[in-house]
């Protein structure tokens, strides 16, 4: 049995646009709704969601029947759950609040068996499709894709440095917490932030990376897209529940009922 073709790190090094939607409703059956959707990836976050290893490994069953690539955001980059969510099959891990060249190279570490990194070994997982891929502890890195979450000052201060390790496939901009940190909470669209972010894009690009972003604004998507982002995620699951159901809710108080609030 051959080892799974990554194809989302294949085409962000072919330089193909990849574009995702951000899942936090942390269900299998959510997940298989929007995987036949049309989007290249789909992020299954576990880092702001109330999304376990079990349900992940559901999410990633779900997934498997789609043309789609799961991206799963760990909590944070811990080498234990790193492990974890590599051995029930995940290709590519996105790593929060990597702020320096120190946590980039155990970021990549923890994805590498020994002697390249401290991943644990066992033989008879799903990633390996339990021990049916020849060589697959030799060959595991060869699909695996590293992105890391580039979110503060000092890790645009650092970005140069993080995104020169060996191993680091992308870098991805958070757009709410870097605005945070910046002094700027809850204002994603800040004017003083945009630079930072359109800056952060090229040096990434720059370096050789695949730079990365999420954005429910059109105009934006199309403006980091035209300045060199590779995967971008254009909306969240959760939202487009949140805002179309009191959409469809009001239209239908309002046509039925007349009711104006």
């Amino acid at each position: 049995m051959e080892l799974p073709v990554n194809t989302f790190k294949r085409a962000l090094k072919a330089g193909k646009p990849q574009i995702g939607l951000w899942c936090s409703l942390s269900n299998h059956y959510a997940i298989e709704v929007v995987a036949g959707a049309g989007f290249d990836w789909l992020l299954l976050d576990t880092e702001h969601s109330p999304n376990e290893l079990t349900m992940v490994l559901s999410q990633l069953q779900a997934c498997a029947a789609y043309p789609v690539h799961p991206v799963v955001r760990v909590p944070w980059n811990d080498m234990v759950m790193i492990k974890r969510f590599l051995d029930i099959g995940a290709q590519s891990l996105l790593i929060p609040y990597v702020q320096n060249e120190e946590e980039a190279r155990n970021a990549v570490a923890y994805t590498r068996y020994p002697v390249e990194g401290v991943r644990g070994v066992a033989g008879t997982t799903r990633a390996s499709r339990f021990g049916r891929i020849k060589n697959y502890a030799k060959r595991a890195q060869e699909e695996i894709c590293v992105l890391v979450q580039i979110e503060t000052q000092t890790a645009l201060d650092n970005l140069e440095k993080i995104i020169s390790v060996d191993g680091i496939d992308g870098a991805f901009i958070g757009p709410a917490d870097l605005h945070a940190s910046l002094g700027y909470a809850g204002e994603t669209a800040n004017s003083n932030v945009k630079p930072l972010i359109d800056d952060a894009i090229r040096r990434i690009r720059k370096a050789g990376r695949a730079p990365g972003i999420l954005t429910l604004v059109e105009a934006d998507a199309k403006h980091w897209l035209e300045i060199g982002c590779q995967f971008l995620a254009v909306g969240a699951d959760t939202n487009i529940l949140a805002r179309e159901s009191e959409n469809l809710a009001k239209t239908f108080k309002i046509a039925v009922l007349g009711q104006t609030t």
